[in-house]
């Protein structure tokens, strides 16, 4: 039985099928009780984080800030913050966070190379409790407001990866990004 590959993939279909069908079903999803406010200065608005662009502490922050994005315990807030035009892919994220499923989803990043004072390509792998579910991947941070987030485009990636490669079916915001 071949767990990883196939286990993410699950994953990331059930849990983005959710997300997108509680979308499509609800009329309005802005205002609800139950979503706790945000706790850290990176996901509150109004006080601004500046991360620093260069050097050991600028690739800590990428590596920080991506496997928080990774880690779908935490709020909806938290993983908008961490992911560039954030709020564009609201729905699919409101679909990950609280799932069981993703739960048990995180990723270790094993190398950062910043390129230019806003962008830096990381290489990561996401584990399904906590075993390899896709090793290397490569992906994109970018520096956007003062805090490195996850790349759209990264992001876009895996969920086409997900997809089998097919545009069709994809989530509208990402078939301008991916090939």
């Amino acid at each position: 039985m071949s767990f990883p590959r196939v286990s993410l993939l699950s994953l990331a279909a059930a849990t983005l099928s959710v997300g997108m069908g509680l979308t499509a079903c609800s009329s309005s999803s802005s205002s609800t009780s139950s979503s706790p406010p945000p706790t850290s200065p990176a996901s509150t608005p109004s006080t601004p984080t500046v991360e620093p662009t260069t050097g050991a502490a600028a690739i800590s922050a990428i590596k920080t800030n991506w496997t928080a994005f990774f880690n779908f315990k935490s709020s909806v807030s938290r993983h908008i913050a961490l992911l560039q035009n954030g709020s564009t892919f609201a729905p699919a994220i409101r679909g990950l966070v609280g799932s069981p499923l993703a739960a048990a989803a995180t990723a270790k990043v094993t190398s950062v190379k910043l390129t230019t004072a806003n962008q830096a390509a990381v290489t990561y792998t996401i584990l399904v409790g906590g075993k390899t579910g896709l090793a290397n991947q490569q992906g994109i941070a970018v520096y956007d407001g003062g805090v490195w987030k996850v790349g759209d485009v990264s992001f876009c990636g895996l969920l086409l990866l997900e997809n089998g490669g097919k545009r069709a079916g994809l989530f509208p915001a990402c078939k301008s990004l991916v090939g």
